[in-house]
């Protein structure tokens, strides 16, 4: 079985990789090659960021200026004229400081505007390939992972991308640039002491909001892991709602839920007063900083050393330092987020599919469609063997069924044939070429399937038959249909193709869904056809109807018939008994009857078991007996 990449050896999780390693797996997302206009954006966009630190920087002046003027006209004595042009000083300056103002936003906004399409471009581009990645990994790990599972990883992935590009480029490298500046401005402005005030009021803010957010981060993952849980339960509660019906059992799954709902009700609750601590925290540092420097500022303007607009000046510059500094608690922990939530995103891209198409693959060539087992040999788990030494073969244009007890390995021997996993012994092949030689996307193009439990997509029935060829014609859906004796009911359905499924099929019959099975495997029109129980789960009256439909299909085609039901499989041209993973007879129906072996034993059960059943029914036994011969 392939270790889970998200496990370390000893079943510790693995170490997370710093922000460095992950920009380092975003950077082809975030710089996007072959897309010269998001490139000219991403220039664009760090430009209008120097533009708008620069402004921001002036601002404070504009407003230092101002004051000045203003306290230079109320120091003019009583009655002195003022000069107009004196006068019209203020008023301009006052000016200037709005048109700063503006531009400042405007410049931010703009250069925002400009980076959010290279952003979601990242988001996309990750979010298809991560998706398509999930496609084309195996079948076991899909059965070990919960959907609902996956889907959050890929949500939150999609988000954390999102993030991480905004955080970065878009506040934390604005907030870097602007206190630099700051600290440059206060030294050159007034003195060294202001920028060592500055500095170490940063530095302590910093770090109080590291230690208390390193705090909340394990407390948010927590609160993850509950909503991830609570989501996973309602989600598997919801596709399984007949279920939940049959045995009443509202009130268990709602505990359920609730439970999950409870563990995340804590978590979230202590989320919000860890926050409550940290802003509390921020405030006293940001103040003590602030407090220091308008009492230096206050001390130079005492000994003339400086202006009352150099005391406004530093003022201004503090109060809007204050403003993305605010939010560097909030940066800190979302990128640490994002960071945890893009690395599972990655895990999943980079864990290897456990069936992969092998570097020197060839399209499989198939013509009649001869099937054929080799000394098959394969178990899911090394203790437990499943086929042993499994061999027959299915000649072009016949049909072969396979017979037996439950957990004889019949399903297994169709998985095999699709690629979801590798023998560890033995070869099948098509027509002579062994199929892990081939790619599987041509293997699974030549093969088609009716299993037994159809689960249909939440669409139309027209896309669910459509779904076997997508390039088909309306007529060709109807026609399809109509073999598939399906036609006549979907037409006098009042939205005809257009009809919804619901969830997982579940507004249609298990006879319609399998019927909707049949239509979209003759769309796809494959020479070799796989029918995995496909009327087991089905009545008497129907399976006749089903099987009529499967006769007609199967016509013509290499079919490997995969039963339970032993009427079923009365017309095969070979019929191979397994047994604990070996085939103990083979031979025709009657050969089979005749030789009083395992499927005659088999064959006795089963109809004294429809016999029994018919009675309890009120139908004739020996009727039963008739049709189901």
């Amino acid at each position: 079985m392939t270790p889970d990449p998200a496990q370390a050896p000893g079943g510790t999780p693995p170490a997370r990789p710093g922000l460095v390693a992950t920009y380092r797996r975003l950077w082809p997302y975030l710089w996007p090659y072959g897309r010269p206009d998001l490139q000219r954006r991403v220039f664009l966009a760090f430009g209008l960021l120097i533009v708008a630190k620069f402004v921001t920087m002036v601002t404070p002046f504009t407003f230092k200026w101002a004051t000045d003027a203003l306290v230079a006209m109320t120091d003019r004595k009583a009655g002195d004229a003022i000069p107009t042009g004196l006068l019209a000083a203020p008023m301009v300056l006052i000016g200037l400081y709005g048109l700063s103002r503006v531009a400042m936003a405007g410049l931010t906004q703009v250069r925002d505007g400009l980076f959010a399409k290279v952003a979601m471009h990242a988001v996309r581009r990750l979010a298809l390939q991560t998706f398509e990645h999930m496609h084309r990994l195996s079948l076991r790990f899909h059965l070990e992972r919960k959907t609902g599972g996956l889907t959050r990883v890929l949500e939150r992935g999609r988000g954390g991308i999102e993030e991480l590009s905004r955080l970065m480029v878009l506040t934390l490298v604005p907030t870097i640039v602007e206190f630099v500046l700051v600290i440059g401005v206060l030294a050159y402005e007034f003195d060294w002491i202001y920028s060592a005030v500055v500095f170490l009021m940063v530095a302590a803010y910093l770090g109080f909001t590291w230690k208390a957010t390193q705090w909340r981060i394990e407390i948010r993952r927590r609160m993850n892991a509950s909503d991830t849980d609570a989501n996973t339960k309602a989600v598997d509660s919801l596709l399984n709602f007949e279920t939940v019906k049959y045995f009443g059992a509202e009130r268990r799954e709602a505990e359920r839920y609730d439970a999950s709902m409870a563990k995340y009700e804590k978590a979230s609750t202590q989320t919000y007063v860890s926050l409550a601590v940290l802003n509390a925290g921020q405030a006293v540092i940001f103040t003590i900083g602030m407090t220091v420097v308008m009492w230096l500022a206050a001390r130079d303007i005492m000994a003339g050393r400086t202006t009352i607009g150099g005391f406004v000046l530093v003022n201004t510059m503090l109060i809007q330092l204050s403003m993305p500094l605010n939010f560097m608690g909030m940066i800190y922990r979302e990128i640490k987020q994002a960071l945890i939530d893009i690395d599972d995103m990655f895990l999943i891209l980079h864990r290897n599919p456990e069936i992969a198409d092998r570097p020197d693959a060839t399209a499989l060539k198939a013509q009649g469609g001869t099937v054929e087992f080799r000394d098959v040999r394969f178990a899911y788990d090394p203790a437990r063997p499943i086929l042993r030494g499994v061999s027959f073969t299915v000649p072009a244009g016949k049909t072969v069924a396979i017979v037996g007890p439950s957990g004889a390995g019949k399903s297994t021997l169709s998985r095999l044939l699709f690629r979801f996993y590798e023998p560890q012994g033995g070869r099948i092949r098509v027509d002579g070429q062994d199929i892990a030689a081939v790619t599987q996307s041509s293997l699974r193009a030549a093969i088609g399937m009716v299993p037994q439990d159809t689960v249909l997509f939440n669409d139309t029935i027209g896309y669910n038959i459509r779904y076997g060829c997508w390039d088909a014609t309306d007529a060709q859906v109807r026609e399809a249909a109509s073999l598939a004796q399906i036609d006549r009911f979907v037409s006098a359905l009042p939205e005809g193709y257009d009809t919804p499924v619901g969830e997982r099929g579940l507004k249609l019959s298990g006879g319609e869904k399998q019927r909707v099975a049949i239509a979209r495997t003759i769309l796809k029109g494959p020479p070799i056809l796989v029918l995995d129980e496909a009327t087991s789960a089905l009545d008497s009256f129907t399976e006749r109807e089903i099987q009529d439909a499967l006769d007609k299909v199967s016509r013509g085609r290499t079919t490997l018939v995969i039963a339970h039901r032993l009427s079923t499989v009365v017309n095969a041209d070979e019929i191979l008994v397994l047994d604990k993973g070996v085939i103990v007879e083979r031979g025709t129906h009657q050969g089979l009857l005749d030789a009083g072996g395992v499927y005659a034993s088999l064959w006795s059960r089963q109809r004294e078991a429809d016999a029994a059943l018919a009675v309890l029914q009120g139908v004739d036994g020996e009727r039963l007996m008739e049709l189901t011969a």
